[in-house]
């Protein structure tokens, strides 16, 4: 096989970031991905290779897109603070204040912060439900706002991988009259020119990579010990890697789940974080309202992942499971591999997006180009 060799562009200084990504395209770790680096709101990696397809037939070109799974929740997390900033949403009012329907089973205290930081006990459905209900809007919220929470709100974390998104979701449309994919659209993505769609066109659908799943055996839902928060989780509907290659899945606003797009508009669009509320040269949000991602809302075992966990507003954050250079920093990935850095003290933005998905226990895809990318930084 011919070596491959990545497209686009580094800035001086930057080229371990190139090598890496060139070593993954070359040794089968990726088939196609795409790497962006940002700093001071400047992209100074933009970087994609490799192939759109398992099959190798189709290039993976500059404006190649694919889904990115729970990279997306980085997305709305950011439409949620953008909307807080301008006083539309109080993260510290009860969600019932904006969805009186959510107060029912006795939610009528759980908070907006409860639901951006995974500590809502809304971790699944207590329904059995379909894929097919992914895309029916009214369902997965009305049924999320009737049931009760499978714990203690506030207290622990615990992964809300699919609702997160109608949940905050539901709030944005109840306070703004537009769905997430809409105001998202509206006010980051088109004054960025920002190529990330919630519910992408029928128009684009010739762009989008395939994602190849996981080895069998290793996918979300098929380890051996599970508990009964994990299962639901995993089981309650199924993950079909599959179903992103339909219209169904590619054309509904799945909040949590069903972003696409590539590492650019990723780490453009969180540029704003970054660089205190400020890209292209437009200023979205104060720098106060940026910092609220930063805000320790949660911390401690997660009861889905099973893994320590500290989560901010929307956010990952540093001191959980990545060791970061500098302590003002967040992130977030998703299923397979894709993942968004955010370093506010460096004013950085790091992203990787890719179609080989890996069991997310070993994939070490992401930290190897956030490592080569912080040593061309100069941070530790």
């Amino acid at each position: 096989m011919a070596n491959v060799s990545a497209q686009g562009f580094v800035f001086d200084g930057f080229e371990p970031v190139k090598a890496v990504l060139e070593e993954n395209l070359n040794n089968g770790q990726d088939v196609g991905a795409s790497v962006c680096v940002t700093r001071n709101g400047e992209t100074v990696v933009d970087l994609w290779g490799g192939y759109a397809d398992a099959e190798r037939t189709r290039p993976w070109v500059k404006d190649t897109i694919v889904n990115v799974y729970s990279t997306t929740k980085t997305i709305t997390a950011l439409t949620a603070l953008l909307l807080a900033d301008r006083g539309l949403i109080d993260f510290d009012a009860p969600v019932a204040r904006y969805w009186p329907e959510f107060a029912a089973n006795g939610k009528e205290k759980v908070k907006v912060s409860h639901l951006m930081s995974h500590s809502a006990g809304l971790s699944g459905w207590h329904e059995k439900i379909s894929k097919e209900d992914l895309y029916n809007w009214n369902k997965a919220t009305s049924l999320l706002a009737a049931q009760k929470p499978f714990w203690e709100p506030g207290t622990a974390p615990g992964y809300h991988a699919m609702t997160q998104g109608y949940l905050v979701g539901e709030v944005i449309r109840r306070v703004t009259g537009k769905s997430i994919g809409t105001v998202f659209r509206e006010e980051i993505a088109t004054p960025l020119g920002a190529d990330f769609y919630i519910g992408l066109p029928a128009s684009e659908d010739n762009r989008v990579a395939d994602l190849v799943p996981p080895e069998p055996g290793t996918g979300v839902g098929e380890t051996a010990s599970q508990s009964e928060l994990q299962a639901n989780m995993a089981t309650n509907p199924g993950i079909d890697v599959s179903e992103t290659r339909t219209r169904a899945w590619r054309g509904a606003e799945i909040p949590a789940a069903g972003g696409t797009g590539n590492a650019r508009s990723v780490a453009e669009t969180h540029v704003i974080l970054a660089n205190g509320g400020v890209a292209k040269g437009k200023r979205f949000m104060s720098e106060a309202g940026c910092r609220k991602a930063l805000e320790l809302q949660v911390a401690g075992t997660d009861l889905v992942m099973g893994i320590p966990a500290r989560f901010g507003l929307g956010f990952g954050l540093a001191g959980g499971m990545i060791p970061f250079p500098n302590p003002n920093s967040m992130f977030w990935g998703g299923y397979g591999g894709s993942l968004i850095l955010i370093d506010m003290d460096a004013k950085t933005t790091i992203a990787y997006v890719m179609n080989r998905m890996v069991a997310t226990t070993s994939d070490m895809r992401g930290f190897g180009v956030a490592m080569a990318a912080w040593q061309s930084l100069g941070l530790g």
